[in-house]
């Protein structure tokens, strides 16, 4: 067990099938990996499990475990142990000392539970993180718009405005997390207050698309009220929806259906092949407008987190 030597084992590290698969070169060459980070476990030659972190650019420090994957052949019915004796290994060496494990992310069809093969395949990998002491966070659906799909209407309820600065989206943001359904938010608030919450969103995430500020927008009320917001950007792979919501005073008026076609509305005149969002799968308020909009779930994300 032991982290590939660099680009050149790139083909050993990607003889088990997964959609990152395509990503891994790009990623190592933008910093977003390190071969420290990509781990195997071997036989001889034969790649039996292999384990990988992703991080931002410049970053030393592993973000999310988004590559785990054992050789799924009936001639390797010790896989578990092994793809659970990988993750350790490899954790005890690429992650700081003491340190909480990042979170682990999985992209699955949309419907796993209903081939008895991929079904399979996610919980076993399930699995081998449950021996490392690693439980389900939450299940989420990613969602797909695209060109074919007429834009929706942002309507006429509303009016749009750029986003002043930082102080002022990070107190809509605030507002925001009370009452949120998103899981990671909800999780925040048992730690932190909602406006650091909203702080620690932004800077660790939202800050760092260098996409234009200027696709950011709050929707007001004819007379200024703001009503939520919605930040369509660039993730560094496709266009996305990056954040969106209603402020607690407005919600059940169907306003997150204007946010939504206003944050699609922006992406698509860039002439954008594709425009990429998430939802957890209990946020069903959210996925349904989504679904209203024209948005596709073409795939699902297993999270899973250790305490």
């Amino acid at each position: 067990m032991r982290p590939i030597n660099g680009r050149e084992e790139l083909d050993l590290f990607s003889q088990l099938p997964y959609v990152l698969n395509e990503e891994l070169a790009d990623d190592l060459a933008a910093g977003r990996r390190r071969p420290e980070w990509m781990w195997v476990a071997l036989r001889g030659d034969r790649l039996l499990a292999r384990a990988a972190w992703w991080s931002r650019p410049g970053s030393d420090t592993p973000l999310i475990l988004d590559v785990l994957d054992v050789d799924d052949t009936a001639a390797n019915p010790d896989r578990m142990d092994i793809g659970a004796r990988l993750v350790r290994t490899a954790m005890a060496t690429a992650l700081p000392d003491g340190s909480r494990p990042p979170e682990y992310s999985r992209f699955v069809p949309p419907d796993w539970r209903e081939d008895t093969g991929t079904r399979q395949a996610v919980e076993d990998r399930m699995t081998v993180l449950e021996r490392t002491g690693a439980r389900l966070f939450v299940e989420r659906l990613r969602l797909e718009w695209r060109p074919e799909t007429p834009a929706p209407k942002p309507g006429k309820r509303l009016a749009f405005r750029p986003i002043q600065d930082a102080k002022e989206l990070i107190a809509l943001m605030t507002s925001a997390m009370h009452g949120t359904l998103d899981a990671h938010g909800r999780d925040d608030l048992t730690r932190m207050s909602a406006q650091n919450a909203a702080v620690k969103h932004y800077e660790g995430e939202l800050a760092r698309y260098t996409s234009p500020r200027d696709w950011w927008r709050i929707a007001t009320l004819p007379h200024g009220e703001p009503v939520g917001f919605v930040l369509p950007a660039h993730n560094g792979y496709n266009p996305i929806i990056a954040y969106i919501a209603v402020l607690p005073p407005h919600r059940g008026n169907g306003y997150i259906d204007a946010l939504l076609a206003e944050g699609t509305r922006i992406l698509a005149e860039q002439g954008v092949p594709r425009i990429r969002a998430s939802t957890d799968l209990g946020n069903v308020p959210m996925a349904n407008a989504f679904r209203r909009a024209g948005y596709i779930n073409f795939g699902r994300e297993i999270n899973m987190t250790w305490s």
